[in-house]
């Protein structure tokens, strides 16, 4: 099957690009096959190019290195669930032929406008000294995939319908269900330890383990 790359940035996916050409380059200038505004990218930043059935990743010498899986690289060949990071933005490799990628699970930085959120506390400046946590996603085509829970509200779903939401205030982050049945399963039921969490919000923990719609994914404190 034809290899993707999923571009995401602060825990949402943005955009899947098919690695279809020999070459695809990326950096901030107008000009790149991807073109990324974001400060911290290089003019011409890294390549991706396949050749003999393999796919690479090489930095061309940019200012901040490109970093494959957290270790800055020159160039290296990928493999199916490696994290390739370009300035803030993260392109998940996928070339796995058992199963066809569906961009099904998200997690989007958003408020819903139709949820009343519970009262977890004023979201202010202070949320700023508080410690910021991610989310590690551990199957599915997105696995070894860690989003940052960066934003106030963030949005947890499945095949575009909103599921539950991770709240970020100024006394840690806790998750509850989104009401709705449309598109809904029995067995869509947010889960946290095993536990539905329902409509009753939750205070996360360091590791504490998310299920969504066959997805999992673990919640930890980065700082």
């Amino acid at each position: 099957m034809t290899a993707k790359l999923i571009l995401s940035l602060d825990g949402a996916i943005l955009r899947e690009y098919t690695v279809s050409k020999d070459s695809i380059s990326i950096g901030r200038k107008h000009g790149n096959d991807i073109q990324l505004n974001d400060m911290t990218v290089s003019g011409r930043h890294a390549l991706i190019s396949t050749l003999v059935g393999n796919t690479y990743v090489e930095d061309l010498g940019s200012t901040n290195g490109t970093l494959l899986n957290g270790k800055r690289v020159r160039k290296l060949i990928l493999k199916h669930g490696d994290i390739v990071q370009v300035g803030t933005h993260q392109f998940t490799f996928f070339c796995e032929d058992k199963a066809a990628y569906e961009p099904t699970m998200f997690i989007k930085a958003e408020i819903a406008e139709t949820q009343l959120l519970p009262n977890t506390g004023d979201v202010d400046d202070e949320v700023r000294g508080m410690p910021l946590a991610g989310i590690r996603v551990l199957n599915g085509p997105m696995a070894k995939t860690v989003l940052e829970l960066r934003k106030p509200f963030n949005t947890l779903g499945y095949k575009g319908i909103k599921m539950a939401m991770i709240t970020r205030t100024n006394t840690g982050y806790t998750i509850f269900s989104i009401k709705g049945k449309k598109g809904r399963r029995a067995t869509d039921t947010p889960l946290v330890n095993g536990k539905a969490i329902n409509q009753d919000d939750r205070k996360l923990q360091d590791h504490d383990l998310i299920e969504l719609a066959g997805f999992q994914m673990e919640f930890f404190i980065i700082r």
